[in-house]
């Protein structure tokens, strides 16, 4: 064989499916770019048992309304830092938010006692939302991904209001 055809050869089995598995490997991801920091609007997080969200966060107006365990609604203004959105979105990332379905696990008609998370995440041209059921019973990873999420977005939003509380 000539050493053009071992080139060809080498262009054939090597190049050529390297190419076609980036393009697969990179695709999704680059389909999701829009999910960039820079392009960030706002998000919200609603909480609660069933249907009954009573618990609400939204970043664009720092409305902050929750149901503390005296059975009191306490509503505040908090705003998120530019560095609490950073990790926030770069959380989503790492954890794979935007790969996510749109729901976690299921409407359960057996108890009026599971627990429902609805987190969405706005940006300039994507928007993502995903509701997570506290009955999941799937694929163990994605749901251990899910309440990675949720506890991020909770604590998060814990630090900001201690952040905002007057000291005393």
């Amino acid at each position: 064989m000539s050493s053009r055809g071992k080139k060809i050869f080498l262009a054939i089995t090597i190049i050529v499916p390297m190419i076609i598995y980036c393009y697969i490997y990179y695709k999704p991801i680059i389909q999701n770019a829009p999910f960039r920091k820079d392009d960030f609007v706002s998000m919200q997080f609603r909480y609660g048992l069933k249907d009954t969200l009573e618990n609400t966060y939204n970043s664009a107006t720092g409305e902050y309304q929750y149901v503390n365990n005296k059975d009191s609604v306490i509503r505040k203004k908090v705003f998120l830092k530019a560095d609490d959105i950073l990790y926030m979105h770069r959380k989503a990332n790492e954890i794979g938010l935007w790969n996510f379905p749109d729901t976690v696990g299921k409407k359960s008609e057996k108890s009026k006692m599971v627990p429902r998370y609805d987190i969405t995440f706005n940006y300039k041209k994507k928007s993502k939302h995903v509701v997570i059921y506290g009955d999941f019973e799937g694929n163990p990873k994605l749901l251990d991904a899910a309440v990675e999420m949720r506890k991020v977005v909770q604590e998060t939003l814990t630090l900001a209001e201690r952040r905002s509380a007057p000291l005393k």
